[in-house]
């Protein structure tokens, strides 16, 4: 298998720790895949090459003997393939995310938001040949740069008491709820589904869901979240009722908020500009929670870049309602929980599951899955 070039290790032994560069792998069939990515990714000097291997069972094999922050896997290769093996990757990259790059991870692709279900970080297709240049080049290293150092070098959040000088956390409500609103970006359908499997089968509440994605992944996300978390999930039209244990989700080019009519709550979509930039939004999703169910609403902030949902959870705690917070150990971008957390709104930092057993608290029917 090939590794990086020892002119270019020789030249990197020298990092202090404090600027350890990030280290990859690059899992692709493509030699000339191999190569340029290689190229393009060490012209930052953020990032590092470890290993490069031509299928997920090469690369495996070499993370018994190679330790690296984020594996680069296409998804059609030699072998299982890259999807199939993407738990087997997780399980030896010992805290290392996956990051998929595939000419496979079009906008709307199944194989995408299954590779994210399973537990990738993140998703962009891989350019045609001639094409590994311009736009594409700065959004990966982006994306990889947020993306950051393997789960061993982060540091774990203390749940309870006060986290790095920002603040005790709230006092959470013990009565029951009446909404759930989920928001998530970068990591947030491996979260999503790892926080609805430790709810109950039932939890007898309306449950909103924003997370960042195009619109065209819309329909294959709720499908595959229906799956998982046992329940309907349904794309958010413009009149949509809101039952109890159905999922509601934002479409990719709408905001998902809530209005109330004489019969009940029903969706409204907006599409003006929200002050995060971001489309979907968390924001007015939280926003509208706070302002029909008030304290009996429950807000989640699930791992992402940025700031969105900092804001609504603003609005949301002013209500007198809830939000829970992903820590940062588990999340694979700790942005949006963060400014949650800073701002000083979160009632709990943790996992996704034991999130899911907190809103099993609060719902009248604790029993989990």
């Amino acid at each position: 298998m090939e590794r990086a070039l020892a002119t270019s290790r020789d030249r990197r032994t020298a990092d202090t720790p404090g600027q350890r560069r990030i280290r990859l792998m690059i899992v692709d069939d493509s030699v000339i895949a191999r190569s340029v990515l290689s190229r393009m990714i060490e012209s930052d000097h953020a990032f590092e090459i470890a290993a490069v291997a031509a299928s997920a069972e090469e690369a495996i094999e070499a993370l018994a003997s190679v330790t690296v922050d984020i594996v680069l896997l296409d998804l059609e290769m030699p072998g299982a393939g890259g999807l199939k093996m993407i738990p087997d990757i997780l399980r030896a990259a010992n805290g290392a995310r996956v990051m998929i790059v595939s000419s496979v991870a079009d906008d709307g692709a199944e194989q995408t938001v299954a590779a994210l279900a399973l537990g990738a970080t993140d998703a962009m297709p891989k350019p045609g040949k001639g094409s590994f240049n311009g736009r594409f080049a700065e959004v990966l290293l982006a994306k990889l740069k947020s993306i950051g150092f393997a789960d061993s070098e982060r540091r774990p959040i203390a749940e309870p008491i006060m986290l790095r000088g920002y603040g005790p956390l709230r006092a959470m409500a013990a009565d029951p709820i009446s909404l759930l609103a989920i928001g998530a970006s970068t990591g947030g359908i491996h979260a999503i589904s790892a926080l609805f499997k430790a709810l109950p089968p039932r939890i007898h509440v309306p449950i909103l869901v924003t997370q960042h994605l195009p619109a065209p992944f819309m329909p294959v996300f709720a499908r595959q979240l229906g799956i998982a978390a046992g329940r309907e999930a349904l794309v958010a039209e413009s009149g949509m009722p809101l039952l109890p244990d159905r999922i509601v989700i934002a479409p990719g080019d709408a905001h998902l908020t809530i209005e109330r009519r004489h019969d009940g709550h029903v969706v409204a979509l907006v599409r003006e500009r929200a002050s995060s930039g971001c489309m979907p939004s968390v924001d007015p999703m939280f926003a509208s929670a706070a302002v029909e169910f008030g304290a009996s609403a429950v807000g989640v902030i699930l791992t992402g870049m940025g700031r969105d949902g900092v804001e609504g959870a603003g609005r949301l705690v002013a209500c007198g309602g809830s939000v829970l917070a992903q820590d940062e150990a588990s999340c694979a971008v700790w942005g949006m929980p963060r400014t949650v957390v800073e701002a000083g709104l979160a009632c709990a930092v943790m996992p996704p599951d034991k999130i899911g057993r907190r809103i099993a608290s609060r719902t009248g029917d604790g029993e989990c899955k």
